[in-house]
């Protein structure tokens, strides 16, 4: 199995790696995007267990608060993390409009302090998110590579 989920807080990057992985030709899902999420924060469960029978070599990247229940479907599951002011700052210069309000920064805050440690407890590799997106991108390629998807590579 060379399923890998990619996870952690806003702004560490995920999005990003993700752009990097898929550039590498991996295939690659965000469940930020393309209503993965149902209202309630979680994945729509009978669509990701659909996609995860599907495909046995895939990068998924999100976080839900139903992704607990999926863990034993990948071969990782990578947590991104950085400091707070990291993730405070890269969510006030990104295109996504999440993260420049008040609200929404202290809610990072917060999530940070209870939602990460779970997320933490589940993984399977951390990775520190203040590293480029290459040196990301050629960690999880590790991962995957010593799964055997020998994906093709620039």
């Amino acid at each position: 199995m060379t399923r890998v989920l990619v996870t952690g807080m806003s702004g560490t990057g995920k999005s990003t790696l993700l752009v990097e992985l898929a550039r590498r030709g991996h295939r690659t899902i965000d469940t930020d995007h393309g209503g993965w999420h149902r209202a309630d924060g979680g994945w729509d469960e009978p669509r990701m267990s659909a996609l995860l029978a599907e495909h046995s070599d895939l990068v998924v990247s999100g976080t839900a608060d139903n992704q607990g229940r999926f863990y034993d479907r990948f071969a990782h599951v990578v947590l991104l993390s950085a400091p707070l002011p990291v993730l405070l700052d890269r969510v006030t210069a990104r295109d996504n409009p999440y993260g420049r309000t008040t609200a929404d920064r202290d809610e990072i805050a917060h999530y940070v302090e209870t939602v990460e440690p779970l997320l933490r407890r589940g993984a399977t590799v951390e990775l520190d998110a203040c590293r480029s997106p290459l040196e990301l991108a050629d960690a999880v390629d590790a991962l995957l590579d010593a799964n055997g998807t020998g994906a093709a590579r620039d």
